[in-house]
């Protein structure tokens, strides 16, 4: 009898295979570089050098120009780093934590078809799962089963994004890679360095997952609403005017440092609501990366 994450995987290959044969299979390869720069050796710089790759350290310390060599590694290495703090359990459709999972899942299995290496870091700001990446199904069958187990961190905390973005780039740094990370970005502010210095060793894709319900509130009377990092609890009308108010230029704010945060790190951040089909929002989203780099 299939297992749920046998049945979850299977469920996406199956509309991967629909939706998606001949439309994005093999175009990860154009649309995220992903190959691998490896460093292998220094030599003395030549005027054919490219000026990027001169060694500034040796070449202090000789006192002569030296270019650093390297090969191209054509394995790709992908990581899947998910924010699985408590606020990414809100929202409709199972909440924007499984829809999270879901795409990380189909752009694992995507990836690994390819015969790629696909890893995960799966983070909660005390609880943390590194799962080094592998070649096959069987590797994304694991993830998925990580996945979909309950996150086992019960702290009432705001989620640390900048602890988040050090673990990858702590997990990362012997090689290359091409990273997604999937996040609401609901957290400690000042996480843009932290994000900036991984774009800035690896190729990486920022998708923000939000609910309908955090952009504009709707009127349900007088409900108890919970902040689901701290566990605040607040009685309030959803109804009232001024309160509609205030919530929607705070909801202005946060859009507004988010999308600061994002152009400091020189990251174009893709946007997938929780009320969206999946597998269409994934299409649009190679869709728009394959333009942005022509």
């Amino acid at each position: 009898m299939d297992t749920a994450p046998e049945k979850l995987l299977r469920r996406l290959e199956w509309k991967l295979g629909r939706r998606l044969d001949g439309r994005m299979q093999g175009a990860y390869r154009t649309v995220w570089h992903g190959a691998g720069i490896d460093f292998t050796d220094l030599r003395v710089y030549s005027t054919e050098d490219d000026v990027r790759h001169i060694d500034w350290n040796v070449t202090a310390r000789v006192d002569e120009p030296y270019v650093r060599l390297y090969t191209e590694d054509r394995e790709l290495t992908c990581w899947l780093v998910l924010d699985r703090s408590a606020s990414m359990r809100f929202g409709g459709h199972d909440g924007k934590e499984s829809v999270a999972a879901e795409l990380a899942i189909s752009l694992g299995r995507l990836v690994s078809r390819g015969g790629n290496r696909v890893g995960a870091i799966l983070f909660d700001n005390d609880a943390q799962q590194v799962i080094p990446p592998r070649t096959g199904r069987d590797q994304i069958l694991r993830i998925t089963r990580s996945l979909l187990r309950p996150p086992t961190s019960r702290a009432r905390s705001t989620t640390d994004l900048s602890k988040m973005f050090r673990l990858a780039a702590s997990t990362t740094m012997r090689r290359r890679s091409l990273i997604f990370v999937m996040s609401d970005f609901i957290g400690e502010p000042g996480w843009e360095r932290e994000l900036a210095r991984l774009t800035h060793r690896h190729e990486v894709v920022v998708i923000r997952v939000v609910d309908p319900a955090e952009l504009d509130l709707p009127d349900l009377g007088v409900i108890l609403v919970e902040d689901a990092e701290t566990g605040e609890q607040l009685l309030v009308d959803t109804g009232d005017p001024l309160l509609r108010g205030r919530l929607a230029a705070e909801v202005g704010r946060r859009e507004d440092a988010v999308a600061e945060g994002m152009r400091k790190a020189g990251v174009d951040a893709h946007r997938i609501t929780t009320d969206q089909d999946l597998l269409a929002a994934l299409v649009g989203m190679v869709q728009r990366s394959g333009r942005g780099r022509r």
